[in-house]
């Protein structure tokens, strides 16, 4: 008899790890990399997804690997095209119960008296500005759901470590923070979650780019700079966007619903940067 309890407590606690099939979810700048591979996540486990994004090609590709996810084209930085995702979203899925806003751009390197107004204006726009478009509009539908509902915001590990040549890139991720623990605190008595992931350095083309730009603004090889981002990672190595899905899904899941006002790292633990 033990055993048999122990066995049905063990397979609930399991059960609890798996996000609720037939989430409504929408993810910003969905369509690749890590929004992408969270999209992808979440609709494996039962969940109905939309995303958006501002590159139709890659629209277009994740439509026809994944018909089951809905899709619009919008820059999340336009209020206008804010709107019209909604009005999909609306359509699509019919309400909302989990919003993933991932939207961000790197933004330009290099020291902070040779940065150009419109350069910094335009990372505060794509990575700050959007998430409070997205966010004001998917709070009613959130408070709403009865479906453990929460939203994810993804700001970066320069959302709590100083980043030298990349300040208008870093000013927004601390901001989001800020912004995400403030919902915490607004949105808890109405039953919605509000958590922010911060990626570490992840694989892929985009860290390519950030780092033969800081190693061009640097003076150095392109390999001299990786080597000195991995020799600050404590398990010296990047991460994956799938490492970052694997975090989301577990705050969507009814295992993180005490889970709230939180920025949580995955990143290997990056000592500094």
């Amino acid at each position: 008899m033990p055993t048999t309890g122990y066995k049905q407590v063990h397979n609930s606690l399991i059960d609890t790890l798996r996000p609720t099939p037939g989430l409504r979810v929408l993810v910003t700048a969905g369509a690749s990399g890590i929004g992408a591979a969270v999209a992808r996540a979440l609709r494996e486990t039962g969940a109905r997804v939309h995303v958006c994004d501002i590159d139709r090609a890659a629209l277009d590709r994740l439509a026809a690997e994944t018909p089951e996810i809905t899709t619009t084209m919008a820059d999340a930085s336009v209020p206008r095209d804010v709107d019209t995702v909604f009005a999909d979203v609306q359509n699509s899925l019919g309400g909302l119960d989990v919003l993933v806003n991932n939207v961000g751009i790197a933004g330009p390197t290099g020291p902070v008296e040779s940065l150009q107004a419109g350069d910094w204006q335009r990372t505060i726009d794509v990575n700050l500005n959007s998430h409070f478009y997205f966010a004001s509009r998917a709070v009613p539908l959130l408070k709403a759901s009865r479906n453990n509902p929460c939203l994810i915001a993804m700001s970066s590990v320069a959302g709590r470590l100083g980043y030298a040549l990349r300040t208008p890139y870093a000013s927004t991720k601390w901001a989001i923070v800020g912004f995400m623990k403030s919902l915490a605190i607004e949105l808890g008595p109405h039953g919605v979650r509000v958590n922010a992931i911060l990626p570490g350095t992840v694989e892929g083309e985009r860290m390519d780019g950030v780092i033969g730009a800081r190693a061009a603004a640097a003076g150095v090889p392109v390999e001299t700079m990786r080597n000195e981002y991995l020799g600050k990672i404590s398990l010296r190595r990047m991460v994956t966007a799938d490492d970052i899905a694997a975090t989301a899904l577990f705050l969507c899941s009814p295992a993180a619903r005490n889970i709230t006002g939180q920025a949580i790292s995955v990143d290997g633990n990056i000592e500094y940067l």
